[in-house]
């Protein structure tokens, strides 16, 4: 995983760990919930990136190991990934009906992620396992 991913999804662990706010809609699309997830995940809210991934125990350990590194960055950094707007790159590539892979940056690191978007019991959840295990390959092939 590059160092951008991991800054961007680490600072979604960070903070908003005691907030009362009130649930967090559903995303209507495959699109709507890889922004969503990116936008929380750049502002540092990781509860509520969480709303939007798929749940399981690889995701939350993913998601918890960059909670982590983000503890590390210094304020300033913090600050821009926070105020960075979301690029999605095309193509977009959909696989089937409930499956899709999104090209992403920010404008504050300019470099391309990506993630998988699945349809699951009518919901469109980032799986979050595939940046990981996509950028850990020797292929660095775009889908």
């Amino acid at each position: 995983m590059n160092n951008t991913a991991f800054v961007v999804l680490s600072s979604a662990l960070l903070l908003g760990a005691c907030s009362n706010k009130k649930p967090t809609p559903a995303s209507e699309n495959d699109l709507d919930a890889a922004r969503n997830f990116i936008q929380a995940a750049l502002a540092g809210d990781h509860k509520k990136a969480g709303q939007f991934m798929l749940t399981d125990s690889t995701n939350q350990n993913y998601l918890e190991v960059t909670a982590r590194a983000f503890e590390h960055l210094d304020p300033a950094t913090k600050e821009k990934y926070r105020g960075a707007s979301i690029r999605i790159h095309q193509p977009v590539t959909y696989l089937n009906d409930s499956t899709t892979i999104v090209i992403f940056s920010n404008s504050y690191k300019n470099d391309l992620d990506t993630l998988r978007v699945c349809r699951h019991d009518g919901h469109w959840l980032v799986d979050l396992k595939y940046l990981f295990e996509s950028n850990s390959s020797p292929s660095n092939e775009t889908p």
